[in-house]
């Protein structure tokens, strides 16, 4: 008798997606994850935190915002809404991967890894509210959607790619020094969340518990990363340069490189603008770009080569014959 099929394999069945159509998936997973990041940003931005003042109805009684609410529980419930929106994308990259003839288990691992992401934040996020916007937690909530981020570009990254041993692009130094780039950038958003927790943006119009820290100081700190980012980006920039590397790794460090100076005059506008709330909701996404930029200059220095297609093995009814040496193609 046998063996049933998982769903997955009777999808499999019926439909055959184009590798075009995986790599639009992972890309479309890269769009939903800095969409939830900026509209998680506009909730805080809004004073909408605590919209829906509890988790995971938005009242105790209610599943939706009521009336009474006002914008602030819409706004608060939209964003939770935007969860199931983006695992229907993350949903649609598994399936297509999974569907696929050959499968490719990495990218079907990696999609799940994602789904499991977001259906973590999502908790976390529940977190938030029932603690009144602890600070500490929101910076988490944040760095599980970089997280989320980090996995979808290398979704999209390996969909555009095959299954084979990676293999570096570039000299080994010049290699080391790209993970340092993107090591410090790493940095530089990290002590952007502590910003974050200690800044005037609490998110919710109530007194709100804050990192202890003196936010002015820590914005200092900030800056003085945005420096060394810098400052590695045009150093690395010249070693690709001097060791001859291809001209499409040069060029994403370029990207990099204005991404970080469009970031960087982004900052100084909001600070000395004292933080106007668009100025601020720009430059989250600007932070967004900046990870995708430095995740694109790393991912961009190895590829792998498609593995070689599996020869079918022999079905038939009856005992294997050893096929003619003149056997007809046809």
């Amino acid at each position: 008798m046998p063996n049933s099929l998982n769903p997955f394999e009777l999808i499999a069945r019926r439909w055959q997606p184009s590798a075009r159509f995986v790599e639009r998936a992972a890309l479309a997973t890269v769009v939903m994850a800095v969409v939830i990041v900026v509209t998680g940003g506009a909730v805080r931005l809004t004073q909408s935190g605590l919209g829906c003042d509890t988790w995971p109805k938005c009242t105790p009684s209610s599943l939706t915002p009521t009336a009474d609410m006002g914008i602030n529980g819409v706004i608060e419930f939209t964003n939770r809404m935007l969860t199931y929106v983006l695992c229907v994308f993350v949903g649609v990259l598994i399936i297509a991967a999974r569907a696929r003839t050959p499968v490719r288990r990495s990218l079907t691992r990696l999609g799940w890894a994602q789904f499991w992401i977001v259906m973590g934040n999502a908790v976390v996020g529940g977190i938030v509210v029932l603690t009144g916007l602890n600070p500490y937690i929101v910076s988490s909530h944040f760095l599980l959607s970089s997280a989320l981020l980090t996995v979808a570009m290398v979704v999209w990254q390996r969909a555009r790619e095959g299954d084979g041993e990676p293999r570096d692009l570039i000299a080994r130094p010049a290699r080391q020094l790209t993970w340092l780039l993107v090591g410090a950038t790493l940095a530089l958003i990290l002590i952007g969340t502590v910003v974050t927790g200690a800044g005037p943006h609490a998110g919710d119009a109530r007194e709100v518990h804050r990192i202890p820290l003196n936010w002015q100081e820590i914005t200092q700190l900030h800056v003085d990363f945005v420096y060394i980012v810098l400052g590695l980006t045009v150093a690395l920039w010249f070693t690709l340069r001097a060791v001859k590397a291809p001209a499409a790794q040069r060029r994403t460090v370029l990207e990099l490189l204005v991404v970080l100076l469009a970031q960087g005059v982004i900052g100084y506008v909001q600070y000395f603008t004292h933080l106007p709330e668009v100025v601020v909701g720009i430059h989250m996404l600007g932070s967004c770009l900046v990870w995708i930029a430095a995740l694109r200059v790393l991912l961009a220095q190895r590829e792998r080569a498609a593995l070689p297609a599996a020869v079918p093995a022999p079905t038939g009814d009856h005992e294997t014959v050893q096929p003619e040496p003149a056997a007809s193609s046809r």
